[in-house]
């Protein structure tokens, strides 16, 4: 019997009537993706670029998700186009590429996602878990619409040239990186500095203009309601490590004497 694929990320933002909230999956581990795939949020982003997620335990991470209404999304490693597919035949639907700082590599990452002759994608899906082995009728020639593609600013450049790269066809929505944005402005570490957020909200007009969604991280509250009230149709409020490190802290200051500093999550 033919099986049918989850909606994609671009498909569920375009039919909500809200912005998507989420949450990042850092830890590597299926048991923790699917507590937080049962939470209630939209979106989850399973990390592989700043964390020691493999192909294999993202391919558990997918499975255990995916009985939950959740839409899971995969950072890969960089843009690279092995990883790309690989992350693809794996089940992965939707895809979160950093590092885009110009319409080129916004392209090349398109590129990456297609089969030929639109990319350069190559054919394994009686392989893999992408065409579910081929029970999805007619994958190959409809993989595009099953896949939605969001590449991340997170660089100086990448603000600059935010217009381009939305316009590129085959890009769906556009993910500002405040962290590695705040480095590239000579702000390390400075996320919510003023300029950071005035050049976070510059890509959201450039991207908005474009007709495509825009998101963010935001793991302060007050930072992500502001966000919002300027138009992010996505925002990650959390990290499941950043969870369990600040809650772990908070039950040492109530029992043991500590230091209470509070530390940042992102």
């Amino acid at each position: 019997m033919p099986l049918r694929l989850a909606p994609s990320f671009r498909e569920q933002i375009a039919d909500s009537d809200r912005p998507f909230v989420g949450m990042w999956v850092c830890s590597g581990s299926p048991l923790l993706a699917e507590v937080a795939a049962g939470s209630g949020l939209d979106w989850l982003l399973i990390d592989m670029e700043h964390s020691a997620n493999t192909l294999e335990s993202v391919l558990v991470q997918l499975q255990a998700v995916a009985a939950y209404p959740v839409a899971p999304l995969v950072r890969v490693p960089s843009n690279d186009t092995v990883a790309i597919k690989q992350i693809l035949d794996l089940g992965a639907q939707n895809l979160i590429v950093p590092m885009v700082s110009s319409a080129d590599e916004a392209r090349a990452a398109v590129a990456a996602t297609r089969y030929p002759p639109e990319g350069m994608r190559g054919v394994g899906s009686a392989l893999a878990r992408s065409a579910r082995w081929n029970r999805v009728d007619r994958y190959l020639q409809e993989s595009a619409q099953h896949i939605s593609l969001t590449v991340q600013i997170e660089t100086a450049a990448g603000v600059e040239a935010a217009a381009d790269i939305a316009a590129v066809d085959g890009v769906d929505a556009v993910f500002v990186g405040p962290s590695d944005l705040s480095a590239s402005m000579g702000l390390l570490g400075q996320q919510t500095h003023p300029e950071v957020t005035a050049a976070v909200e510059k890509v959201f007009a450039a991207v908005k203009a474009a007709g495509k969604a825009v998101g963010v991280n935001a793991f302060d509250p007050a930072t992500a309601d502001a966000y919002f009230a300027a138009g992010a149709d996505f925002v990650a409020v959390g990290a499941d490590v950043a969870l369990l490190a600040r809650a772990s802290e908070a039950l040492a200051a109530r029992f043991i004497a500590t230091d209470d500093s509070s530390r940042a999550s992102y």
